[in-house]
């Protein structure tokens, strides 16, 4: 191969490849591309409500997501850094993908704070409408509480995610709320 077929075979390769990667996204099992439809991408997130209570203005969480396919287009992944004055520093990488025997979304969650640090399954998650329900338990002053991780006022352009605590007789509160905002 001369030199001048090399060039255009890696300059079609290199101008290609972005159509490539979105063809592959496109072929995503169909559960996988309704939540990649409106989460992938860079995000810019703030947290409002940390432990139950409104922030004040610039001492929530602020920090950035990424969000995108993966697998072939079987999983959804999240990796993240966000910090604050209040809720300190956390960086954080999700796996979403589709359970079909159980026909629920299952996660996967990594997590990293200055004083802590784990990884776990966390619950089953589906679609109630246009809002994205993650159900798991925590257990919260020594015991099992039901907790939510739920994505509403989704738009192309933003999204909320809010995390709520079961606070007794299946009163469901928020705990954590992060307004998201394509980037």
């Amino acid at each position: 191969m001369n030199s001048l077929t090399r060039c255009l075979f890696c300059g079609a390769a290199f101008l290609f490849s972005p159509v490539l990667a979105r063809a592959a996204d496109s072929a995503a099992i169909p559960e996988i591309a309704r939540l990649a439809k409106v989460l992938v991408g860079d995000w810019n997130t703030v947290e409002i409500v940390q432990h139950g209570k409104p922030v004040p203005d610039g001492a929530g969480r602020r920090g950035a997501a990424h969000v995108r396919v993966t697998g072939g287009g079987t999983a959804v992944v999240s990796e993240g850094h966000s910090v604050g004055t209040v809720g300190g520093d956390l960086q954080w990488f999700i796996t979403i993908w589709w359970d079909p025997s159980a026909k629920c979304y299952r996660f996967l969650t990594y997590f990293r704070t200055p004083t802590d640090a784990g990884c776990e399954l966390r619950g089953t998650a589906h679609w109630d409408g246009d809002t994205f329900v993650n159900d798991y338990e925590e257990v919260i002053d020594g015991k099992r509480t039901k907790v939510q991780d739920i994505w509403t006022d989704i738009t192309l352009n933003s999204h909320t995610l809010t995390e709520v605590h079961d606070v007794g007789n299946g009163v469901m509160e928020p705990y954590v709320v992060s307004r998201n905002t394509r980037q």
